[in-house]
């Protein structure tokens, strides 16, 4: 940002991440399935994007100019789900039936519900998503709508993620951020290059993305970086953020 966010904002901006972390943890224990601290380790990443950075509206979420979200890392749905509760789309009675044989809080995301882009889950493929709607945003609607894809690091591994990265640097999509959670850990093992940033950010940048480092624990970090990216033009935008799997909970 051009000058310091205040301490009011930030405050605000870390307890709805804590708040965003709970709610996490409470809808997966209640339907006993799900991936609470994949979501844990991108709660301030979302509280950032959802209460401060993006444009949207809980009255007409899919509206045309509303700024577009894709989480390419599906499996963190409870964390999105939880985001979209904190902000007072739905209440948390209906948050806490996430995977009940007859709710429409799936698994994983579904763009049949009204504030969902694009239905993720299968790995690698949210930024493809998310370049096509940045690119039909900046081309053909000619709109002012930013998009944003939140990726995993595990995920980082498929060809496609990397695939897109090249298509959204050849049509200079400044409307595009991809936001990388680096946690380290994938479900069953460490990711291949756990929270080795430096790798990470000379690939991206390889690829023709402004790059950024950042603790993506830091509310303020996240902030900076995503002004920054508003003033980077014919070049699409990317945040590297270290990350820790289960942050919040001391015993995980």
């Amino acid at each position: 940002m051009s000058r310091k966010p205040s301490t009011a904002i930030v405050q605000y901006l870390e307890d709805k991440a804590n708040e965003i972390r709970i709610l996490s943890i409470e809808c997966t224990n209640k339907s006993k399935s799900g991936h609470p601290t994949s979501c844990m380790s991108a709660a301030e990443i979302l509280s950032v994007l959802f209460f401060n950075e993006m444009r949207y509206t809980n009255d007409y979420p899919k509206h045309p100019s509303s700024d577009r979200f894709i989480l390419s890392k599906g499996h963190a749905a409870p964390g999105l789900y939880s985001a979209w509760c904190a902000a007072g789309l739905f209440d948390k009675e209906k948050l806490l039936t996430l995977r009940n044989i007859d709710s429409d809080l799936e698994g994983h995301p579904t763009p049949r519900l009204n504030f969902i882009d694009a239905a993720t889950g299968s790995l690698g493929q949210g930024l493809s998503v998310g370049a096509g709607m940045a690119y039909v945003g900046k081309y053909i609607e000619k709109a002012s709508y930013r998009t944003y894809c939140l990726i995993g690091d595990g995920e980082s591994a498929e060809g496609s993620i990397w695939e897109a990265l090249s298509f959204a640097s050849h049509y200079k999509l400044d409307n595009l951020v991809a936001i990388f959670d680096i946690n380290r850990l994938g479900q069953s093992e460490e990711a291949p290059l756990q929270h080795n940033m430096d790798i990470y950010r000379k690939r991206v940048e390889a690829f023709g993305f402004h790059t950024m480092v950042v603790d993506g624990h830091s509310v303020e970090e996240i902030l900076k970086a995503l002004e920054e990216a508003k003033d980077v033009k014919n070049k699409p935008s990317a945040l590297i953020c270290k990350t820790f799997k289960g942050q919040g909970a001391s015993d995980v």
